[in-house]
């Protein structure tokens, strides 16, 4: 009865198997369907929840966002009684690359974030948190944001940070958009700005995409003047009877000031401990002006493309020298003498005196 009853059993087995199968494809169908309702309500039911609008596309790479919202810090204000500061970026031809400065909490991670949500959230189809918003169709998103370690390969944070924006310079496409909080803080600070330096440089000249940059180096302000795409703008702050206050507004130009020492007070930071920092700044900054500022002498620089084809026709007039020379022909005195001339000649493409 037993060896009858698992007969049994497997050949019923046997027999749903046979007619699943042989309806495979309707299922998946119907699984398919199934899937796409799934995804079209719930991108429909926070469309309608947080009043989101439907976005547009343009054959040109451009970026025009109006009242923009970060819908997880919209939430989540929400929920506390606080009202999300919304925001515009507009990014094109003149102005593909936004310079944001500000202090730190005043909203600049945010603001960058949100737009490269909004990217996301269009190209899949869905309504986005903006009053309006219309873009070109991106073919890669970049983001170089937060600080992390990978301690398991050896990698500090600085590490990290240099090894993404590496594949961001690599590989980003003027039909891409990136986004970048903070580059080159992981490291000194004459470093940390001249590599933030060279990479805004590099973005504007090589890859020439639409990039949301946020520093605290205010020198990287002065690029506004030799870089034609690049616009400048900073998130709002005011003292107010000596309280900091956050108005997560973005405005145009660069920022006056970073408000370190607010955010230091505001954070909990001990009064002696901040007026010591007062005190040091004092001196800091008088310092700054006698010799003209951290970036004094960055002015002459030219810029990054037309520094890197400077450097190409030095090496190629040492090459086209090296190869000029024919060496089982040489006596020793000539072998000197060359030396002697491809030095100077390193020496006045070089530049050294």
């Amino acid at each position: 009865a037993g060896a009858r009853a698992l007969a049994a059993e497997a050949a019923h087995l046997e027999e749903l198997v046979a007619t699943a199968l042989a309806s495979r494809d309707a299922i998946a169908a119907t699984a398919d369907a199934l899937a796409r309702i799934d995804v079209a309500a719930a991108l429909a039911e926070r469309a309608v929840e947080g009043a989101w609008s439907r976005p547009t596309f343009a054959d040109t790479p451009c970026f025009e966002v109006r009242d923009g919202r970060h819908p997880v810090v919209e939430a989540a204000l929400a929920r506390s009684g606080d009202r999300f500061v919304a925001n515009d970026c507009v990014l094109g031809d003149r102005s593909r690359l936004w310079l944001v400065t500000g202090p730190n909490m005043g909203g600049k991670s945010t603001f960058l974030r949100q737009n490269a949500l909004i990217a996301v959230l269009a190209q899949a189809g869905s309504y986005v948190p903006a009053a309006a918003a219309r873009l070109g169709l991106v073919d890669r998103l970049f983001s170089r944001v937060g600080a992390s370690d990978n301690l398991a390969r050896g990698r500090s944070t600085f590490m990290v940070e240099m090894v993404e924006t590496a594949a961001i310079l690599a590989q980003a496409t003027p039909d891409s958009f990136v986004i970048l909080d903070e580059v080159g803080r992981g490291t000194s600070t004459y470093d940390g700005l001249a590599i933030a330096w060279a990479v805004v440089e590099a973005i504007h000249e090589d890859n020439r995409c639409r990039c949301l940059f946020a520093t605290h180096y205010h020198e990287l302000t002065r690029l506004a003047e030799r870089c034609d795409a690049l616009s400048l703008h900073h998130v709002r702050a005011r003292e107010w009877k000596g309280e900091l206050v956050l108005l997560h507004e973005l405005a145009d130009g660069p920022a006056d000031r970073s408000y370190g020492l607010a955010v230091a007070r505001l954070a909990g930071m001990p009064p002696a401990t901040v007026q010591r920092a007062k005190a040091v700044l004092a001196k800091l900054e008088a310092g700054r002006a006698k010799t003209g500022g951290l970036a004094a002498g960055l002015d002459d620089l030219p810029l990054f493309a037309a520094a890197a084809q400077a450097e190409e026709e030095a090496c190629d007039a040492i090459r086209a020298e090296v190869e000029a020379i024919d060496v089982d022909a040489l006596t020793p005195r000539e072998a000197l003498d060359t030396l002697y001339r491809l030095k100077a000649l390193a020496r006045e493409t070089g530049g050294e005196g």
